[in-house]
């Protein structure tokens, strides 16, 4: 990789330097268009992704055509988990959802390199856990708490992620992602702007009060957040 690509990936970042230069050679700075897809579901995974900027969407097509999703990564990990538990492929579909950009290697060299560090490859075993935290407790708020929770919820993991307060999001796109008709998501965005937490116009959605939206959503926020600072310190 040349010198002059900064690395903002926090979990490259956080590695040791032996380990960070395992991977060095094999990583090209790459755009993150949005809704680009990155892996389709079921599709070989050719390439594993450290989003440097943006958000990556994981989501699970259905029978119907509906997707919902299971899943956000942002800076803090890395696209690819399947790679590394030595899958070839996966149902879950890989979309950008907030643009920015990604370094991007080789599925077969980011296996090898992953090999020859028990460090490495524990740093990133940590990560697959942190991301199975969040997808775990992501099913279990779908089916129990309210859609104002989960909404507020969703919008605060997709700040952490793209590092902004505002996020081209439309009602429809939030529909797809909660897996909620769009009339629902209308009546969450209204609850939530009318206690003066967000702001919504033109297909942005603005935070105008974090802590107010802390304190609105549910437990599982805090759960997951407090894990990706746990297990990635």
């Amino acid at each position: 990789m040349p010198s002059t690509f900064s690395i903002s990936n926090q979990l490259l970042v956080a590695l040791a330097l032996d380990d960070l230069d395992l991977l060095r050679p094999h990583l090209e700075l790459v755009p993150l268009p949005h809704k680009q897809t990155l892996t389709g579901s079921n599709a070989p995974i050719d390439h594993v992704y450290f989003v440097q900027e943006g958000m990556v969407s994981l989501v699970q097509p259905l029978e119907n055509g509906a997707m919902i999703e299971v899943g956000m990564i942002g800076n803090e990990g890395f696209l690819g988990v399947p790679v590394l538990l030595g899958a070839e492929s996966s149902p879950l579909e890989a979309m950008v959802q907030i643009p920015g950009s990604a370094l991007r290697m080789q599925a077969s060299a980011f296996r090898e390199e992953a090999g020859r560090s028990s460090a490495l490859m524990g740093m990133l075993l940590r990560y697959v856990q942190a991301l199975h935290t969040q997808v775990s407790l992501s099913a279990a708020c779908n089916g129990r708490h309210t859609l104002p929770e989960r909404l507020a919820r969703w919008l605060l993991t997709a700040r952490d992620r793209a590092k902004s307060d505002q996020m081209p999001l439309s009602h429809e796109f939030l529909s797809m992602m909660l897996g909620v008709r769009r009339a629902g998501v209308t009546v969450a965005v209204g609850t939530l702007k009318a206690a003066g937490l967000i702001r919504n116009t033109h297909g942005q959605v603005t935070i105008t009060d974090r802590q107010g939206l802390e304190a609105a959503c549910c437990e599982c926020y805090r759960t997951v957040r407090n894990e990706y600072e746990r297990l990635l310190a």
